[in-house]
């Protein structure tokens, strides 16, 4: 998963939070996980996500986007559609999807951990 900050502009923009809990083994998770990266980093729209998940399997993904528009467009994406169906019905015992508008944002980063803006 990432471990970076995503660099994102100065708001108005918005984001879509999904939490879950992964069902136990792999089935090829991560390999799709990666991919998804990868495919919503080429969508029109994408400002970039963080995401992590513990050794209990829940986790937590927040990828933000110009509009909410551009994050239709990614739910809409063929491949992603794909992946959509293997998390309902493989990788999920449950998730949640929130999307949200960022109205504020700011933060802080230490001169020996900071990630360029």
């Amino acid at each position: 998963m990432h471990a970076l900050f995503a660099a994102t502009p100065q708001p108005p923009y918005y984001a879509a939070i999904f939490t879950s809990q992964r069902t136990p083994g792999e089935q090829g998770y991560g390999e799709m996980a990666d991919r998804m990266a990868e495919l919503a980093s080429q969508q029109a729209g994408y400002l970039g996500a963080e995401s992590t998940r513990d050794a209990q399997g829940f986790g937590i993904t927040v990828s933000y986007w110009e509009s909410e528009e551009a994050i239709r467009q990614w739910k809409r994406n063929a491949e992603h559609r794909i992946a959509q169906d293997k998390g309902h019905t493989t990788w999920y015992q449950h998730f949640e999807l929130r999307i949200a508008k960022v109205e504020r944002a700011y933060g802080m980063a230490r001169r020996s951990q900071a990630v360029h803006r």
